[in-house]
């Protein structure tokens, strides 16, 4: 996901987009768990993509 296409959504598509991001990210965590995970860089990439959408969110309420 590119911070670009991030900065041209609102408040409230940001904010489904990080509920998510987080639901994506507890089910790779508990892949993890059970070993059932076989490409343990998406977890990375999830948690890349949570750090934009928050910091955007934070842009915006700051401006």
């Amino acid at each position: 996901m590119k911070a670009n296409e991030l900065r041209s959504k609102g408040a409230t598509e940001l904010q489904e987009e990080l509920v998510a991001l987080l639901k994506e990210q507890f089910s790779l965590r508990m892949q993890i768990a059970t070993q059932q995970l076989n490409n343990t860089s998406q977890l990375l990439r999830v948690r890349r993509d949570i750090a934009r959408v928050r910091t955007i969110q934070r842009e915006k309420a700051v401006a």
